[in-house]
């Protein structure tokens, strides 16, 4: 059974920023549309903001379910797993959004993080549970490096094409909920 924590303290704040990858899960409320479950990584795209907040860098990609999801109803929960060291898992849960480039917090939100091409928004989320289980059939892992093809191809397209792309493939999830606005 999982243990639930009062919040995020240093020492949880340090093993959460440590872990080179984690998963995030978000769901819309009909029961005939998908859920949806994504691996998150690179160095330097999440933060702990206090006890009770955490955000992560979210990068432009072929899909926009999580920010659907959390513009229909906000319910997100992540899991990190211990690939090395003590066998542990930690899940947070909690109410989602994404906060977009041109917002009046996006700024100083941003700056919690390494930079990285191809920024679509920073999903903050305010933890309303947060617990801790073993993780004893998590197998161990050793971490080689980040991939650095995403960061690559956003790169590559630039700004114009990123607005392009986010336009054509972000517009919607796979449901057709409402991803990304229209550019403004």
């Amino acid at each position: 059974m999982a243990t639930p924590l009062d919040g995020i303290d240093e020492r949880l704040a340090a093993w959460l920023t440590a872990q080179p990858l984690f998963f995030v899960a978000t769901a819309p409320r009909a029961d005939d549309q998908l859920i949806n479950l994504s691996p998150k990584g690179l160095a330097g795209t999440f933060a702990v903001v206090d006890e009770h907040t955490v955000a992560y860098l979210d990068l432009t990609g072929s899909g926009v379910e999580t920010i659907a999801h959390l513009r229909e109803n906000g319910r997100i929960v992540l899991m990190f797993c211990a690939f090395e060291g003590r066998p542990t898992i930690v899940r947070l849960h909690g109410r989602g959004r994404a906060v977009l480039p041109g917002e009046a917090e996006f700024d100083g939100l941003v700056g919690l993080f390494s930079e990285h091409p191809g920024v679509r928004s920073v999903v903050v989320i305010d933890v309303t549970r947060a617990s801790e289980s073993c993780g004893y059939a998590v197998p161990l892992m050793t971490m080689d490096a980040d991939r650095d093809v995403l960061d690559l191809s956003a790169a590559k397209k630039g700004p114009e094409k990123l607005a392009a792309y986010r336009a054509e493939k972000n517009a919607r999830s796979i449901d057709g909920l409402p991803g990304l606005p229209p550019p403004a």
